[in-house]
């Protein structure tokens, strides 16, 4: 299958580890022209320099902290039309959600869908103007089923998959598609610190826990961030065109529903 992505351009948020990393490095390898975007300038000049361009791609990047930096401000330094634009922002803090005061809502809605939503602002003349468009979500499979112990990020992921299917509806007509892809246990760092609150909580030993969460995916095992990249680099490709709207769960299996 050719996925036809040379001489595009994609913004991919937090970008410098786990997930974020994997996806950006999984749209270079294919040919696309990368903006990164997170907070660890260092990291981030290390990775660009890292980054495939044996095809003529020329990657940047912009450092922004989406909790303190003004947002809006600094994306000016984005330049040209940019085809591919994936959301990825770091979980909220675990906890039940009847711990979580209103100000961890309010500043958990505007890390994951206020900023999102600057984004696509951002970047969706152009996509209409080239009738070609990606917008690609990484969320989380509590959309489909809470998850327990994650209150506030249940709560918010839910309102980021209905903003992204109105987006889907309205985009669609211009050649823009929008989804989400949502990640199970997934090997990164964001795993490994729920799964120490969680040995900590439980008096267990991590071991034990990871046991148990490896049991509960019909393929005993946790997923790689490379699985979930490619699964968000065939959603930016011409061949996913007729995929608009939906929630792809990679996650082995797990999400009990359909």
């Amino acid at each position: 299958m050719n996925l036809a992505l040379r001489n595009k351009k994609a913004i991919v948020c937090g970008s410098t580890q786990g997930i974020g990393k994997a996806i950006a490095e999984g749209l270079a390898k294919q040919g696309v022209s990368l903006t990164l975007i997170a907070r660890n300038e260092n990291v981030l000049t290390d990775i660009v320099g890292s980054l495939d361009k044996s095809l003529g791609q020329a990657h940047d990047y912009l450092c922004i902290d989406f909790s303190k930096d003004n947002f809006s401000e600094k994306l000016d330094g984005l330049s040209g039309t940019y085809d591919i634009l994936v959301n990825n922002t770091g979980g909220p803090a675990a906890g039940p959600i009847t711990d979580a005061e209103p100000i961890d809502f309010e500043e958990a809605f505007k890390m994951h869908l206020i900023n999102n939503q600057i984004l696509v602002k951002k970047v969706v003349e152009g996509m209409k103007r080239n009738s070609f468009g990606r917008i690609i979500n990484i969320i989380s499979t509590s959309v489909k089923a809470p998850i327990q112990g994650l209150g506030v990020s249940n709560t918010i992921r839910a309102a980021v998959a209905n903003w992204a299917k109105t987006l889907s509806l309205e985009l669609g007509v211009y050649g823009i598609t929008v989804n989400n892809v949502l990640p199970g246990f997934t090997n990164t760092n964001r795993l490994k610190s729920l799964i120490k609150k969680k040995a900590e909580i439980q008096g267990k030993p991590i071991s034990e826990i990871e046991l148990q969460m490896k049991k509960s995916v019909p393929l005993n095992r946790f997923g790689e961030a490379s699985e979930v990249a490619n699964a968000v680099v065939f959603l930016s490709s011409p061949a996913a065109s007729y995929i608009n709207g939906i929630n792809l769960p990679v996650d082995g299996g797990r999400t009990a529903s359909l």
